[in-house]
């Protein structure tokens, strides 16, 4: 490959050298168990949060723990560039998922245990291994060289598990201190082993639980059944007229606001090693649904899609009991798009939901949880400057991917503070982020601090 750019020698060594100190430190951090969700955990919570702050005060920043209404945030900040050195901003989060189930676990869910080159521990890949990939590449500037290529500034809150619910009013709040010319986040994952990835976009979400009530109380069957309308009959009319034939959801106006994947980022997908034999094999299903005419790919990435999370209504318990329930409910969530709104996906579910609700019940939504979908423009300084990185650090050009999830705090990092993210991840398939066994491999967490560390002379060296 002519030309290609390799890791800075200095940055190459500095990380080699202290490889060893830098996983010990990293296995310091997955110990502790800051489960945001867990209020007998907030004092581990904060644990971590004092630990993050230590880890980068010891490295050169200034750094402080920041109260919010919540789980603290780690404001840490590095502004000994020259005048007119860019800024960036590096987003992480600390807090973890609950561990359990415990007894699917291979081994303690917090003490970090590698097999087969891989990490395990809760946490390893979401997202304190992803986060702690940037504080080795800022470490190994500041260690081999004295200074950064640039000024820094690091955000890692403890809240991202449960919501997020008080990092946008930080945000708002700090807009001033917070003030940058490129966001870079890692809290996502690669396509595939040994092919690095630039995440192109997000999906947004809509959820909603949709409430069928009907007659007062549970009725028994045999002297009600077929005169009264059940309600669990009446809601699963409704769950059946979100789509079409076609797997196309099939709410009047949901469409409308769709902008359309460029055509190059599409064509780019169907170049991506996706099979769909093996995606089968992976989940367990022996056919997949979804769009007619629209490869698996674009169906995850690109798609609105409308989905039944669960179902409750009537008696669920062992053997039979002869009910005709008083109500039923459902929960749905719509994956949305650029450039799709959630009020106003709201707004059109109820208009359908009260068009096709049968006479004899009565159909509400009740609004749950909202977020927008995100799409990175991939021109420019910042995405080049990554392309660049990741092939010096990987060996080959990084593929675009996009991503079905939701990371609401992408949108309010470029909504508020005005500055475009490179969202760059260094997880892969299968790392059980969520689940027991959650993993990460060691390999990308080398190659990642590398091609972070060259990340950063890649930007100030092309700035302007």
């Amino acid at each position: 490959m002519p030309n290609a750019p390799s890791t800075p020698a200095d940055l190459d060594r500095w990380l080699a050298d202290h490889d060893v100190a830098n996983l010990e430190a990293l296995n310091e951090f997955l110990r502790i168990p800051s489960v945001s969700a867990s209020s007998e955990r907030n004092a581990d919570t904060a644990r971590a949060a004092a630990w993050l702050n230590g880890a980068l005060a010891r490295i050169g920043f200034s750094s402080k723990v920041m109260k919010t209404p919540g789980h603290p945030v780690v404001l840490a900040e590095w502004r000994k560039a020259p005048a007119g050195s860019p800024t960036v901003l590096v987003y992480g989060h600390y807090d973890v998922q609950p561990p359990e189930p415990l007894e699917l676990w291979t081994s303690p869910p917090f003490e970090p245990t590698v097999r087969d080159g891989k990490l395990f521990a809760r946490g390893a890949v979401d997202d304190k291994g992803q986060l702690w990939v940037h504080v080795m590449a800022l470490a190994a500037h500041l260690g081999a060289r004295g200074t950064l290529p640039m000024n820094v500034i690091v955000v890692a809150e403890g809240e991202e598990e449960v919501g997020s619910a008080n990092l946008a009013p930080f945000i708002e709040e700090n807009a001033k201190k917070l003030r940058c010319d490129y966001i870079v986040i890692s809290d996502s994952a690669m396509f595939a082993p040994g092919i690095p990835s630039i995440l192109s976009s997000l999906r947004g979400l809509a959820y909603f639980e949709i409430l069928v009530k009907g007659p007062a109380a549970d009725l028994h069957s045999g002297m009600y059944g077929g005169a009264v309308v059940n309600p669990a009959t009446a809601l699963s009319r409704i769950i059946a007229t979100l789509h079409d034939s076609n797997g196309r959801v099939a709410i009047r106006g949901f469409y409308e606001r769709v902008k359309p994947f460029p055509a190059a980022v599409l064509k780019g997908m169907k170049k991506l090693p996706h099979s769909d034999a093996r995606f089968k094999k992976e989940i367990g299903v022996r056919a997949l649904g979804g769009e007619t005419g629209k490869t698996t790919l674009e169906k995850l990435w690109t798609r609105p899609t409308c989905d039944v999370n669960g179902l409750l209504s009537g008696y669920t318990g062992e053997g039979a009991k002869t009910v005709l329930p008083s109500s039923a409910m459902a929960k749905v969530s719509f994956r949305l798009v650029p450039n799709q709104d959630p009020d106003v996906v709201e707004r059109l579910l109820r208009s359908h939901v009260q068009k096709v609700t049968p006479p004899g019940v009565t159909a509400t939504v009740h609004a749950l949880h909202g977020g927008r979908p995100w799409r990175a423009d991939l021109d420019g300084l910042l995405y080049d400057a990554a392309r660049r990185a990741l092939r010096a650090a990987f060996g080959k050009d990084p593929v675009v991917v996009g991503e079905g999830g939701s990371i609401p705090v992408v949108g309010d990092f470029e909504r508020i503070l005005g500055a475009p993210v490179l969202l760059v991840g260094f997880g892969l398939p299968g790392e059980n982020a969520h689940a027991p066994d959650e993993w990460i491999s060691l390999d990308n967490v080398r190659r990642g601090a590398r091609a972070m560390a060259t990340l950063w002379d890649e930007v100030a060296t092309r700035k302007g």
